[in-house]
């Protein structure tokens, strides 16, 4: 298995998880990253606005799920 194919394996591993328990995430509306409910500031763009709609979560999740990671996090500019 390819580097690239285990990234999106983990990916949809854990969009599945995200789906089965869809009420304890919410969908970051600045840029769109699926974070804890209990968490106050998105850790993608530190975004303070929620949909907590678990359709939402779950939509979110398996289109995320679904592809390979775009977004730039903190972690890999160091």
């Amino acid at each position: 298995m390819s580097a690239q194919q285990h990234d999106l394996a983990e990916r949809q591993r854990r969009a599945g998880v995200i789906i089965s328990q869809a009420a304890k995430w919410k969908v970051c509306e600045v840029c769109d990253a699926i974070v804890p409910r209990q968490k106050n500031l998105c850790g993608v763009c530190e975004g303070y606005r929620f949909d907590p709609d678990p359709d939402r979560v779950i939509a979110a999740a398996r289109e995320l799920g679904s592809r390979a990671a775009t977004s730039v996090i903190p972690s890999d500019l160091t």
